[in-house]
């Protein structure tokens, strides 16, 4: 997948999660079967990218064993792949996954940890890959413990210039690469705020930047602490705020949705 094709229009990339225990939707499509009906679902509600993910990366969660995480994502991205020709990104970590991966057929490597992770780098170069870099501070598991940035939008952007450099000098062409600022990763509600309100500034790197805030813990806490389930139209605000900052891609739970009010901002967009 060359990210400097992409079609014009913004992108939205369909979450799912084949895990027992992610924040918002944990249990709900842990085998093959109801992963592919969702995968099928998100599709025709309009997701131009499936994103498939074997392992919670919420604070607190459980580690998954090498196994565990190839025997859930590995042959939900075969039966994706054999009934649609969507785009198919997987979320991990692990060079042995990211591997089996894109042997099974996934399109792109969306990784938290930005191939820091052993041999990540060196994969995805061999298979020539389209990658996501996504900015974290700390571990999934602690991250959230004492968040500190002295300008966040700076060392973000800071950090995404590391992260391009060690891709292209193992290999990977720059014009493969994708950039996450990684909301609620090792960030607290000011710091995502700051990230959201300079959005448009990670447009210097010329490389399409994806947004995942959907049901997000932000959302809740600028809702008065308003539930998972009831995060929707937080959701949505924080969509059309990304798209209209510039974003490529937007990273959602609720695709049909979010393709709806994304069509109006690619509508007033286009008389920019």
């Amino acid at each position: 997948m060359h990210t400097e094709k992409m079609d014009s229009l913004i992108q939205i990339m369909g979450i799912l999660n084949v895990t027992p225990d992610s924040f918002s939707d944990g249990g709900s499509f842990d085998t093959t079967d109801r992963a592919l009906t969702q995968a099928l679902k998100m599709v025709a509600d309009g997701a131009s990218i499936i994103d498939v993910g074997g392992e919670s990366t919420r604070p607190g969660a459980a580690d998954v064993s090498l196994q565990e995480e190839l025997d859930r994502v590995i042959p939900v991205i075969q039966k994706i792949k054999n009934e649609t020709d969507i785009v198919v990104s997987v979320d991990t970590s692990k060079a042995i996954v990211i591997k089996e991966a894109l042997i099974a057929g996934a399109d792109i490597v969306n990784d938290v940890r930005a191939l820091q992770e052993p041999d990540a780098l060196e994969v995805c170069a061999e298979f020539n890959t389209a990658v996501c870099l996504m900015h974290m501070q700390g571990q999934p598991r602690s991250m959230q413990n004492a968040p500190h940035y002295k300008e966040v939008v700076k060392e973000v952007a800071a950090f995404f210039e590391q992260r391009i450099k060690a891709c292209v000098e193992a290999g990977i062409h720059r014009e493969k690469i994708i950039l996450d600022p990684g909301f609620g990763f090792g960030k607290t509600l000011e710091h995502n705020l700051q990230l959201l309100a300079h959005l448009e500034s990670f447009q210097s790197f010329g490389l399409p930047v994806l947004v995942g805030i959907s049901r997000k813990k932000m959302i809740g806490e600028l809702l008065n602490g308003a539930p998972v389930g009831q995060r929707l139209m937080g959701s949505l605000s924080a969509a059309v705020i990304a798209s209209m900052k510039g974003s490529a891609i937007i990273r959602v739970h609720d695709v049909k949705e979010t393709v709806e009010v994304i069509k109006i901002v690619q509508g007033v967009k286009s008389y920019e």
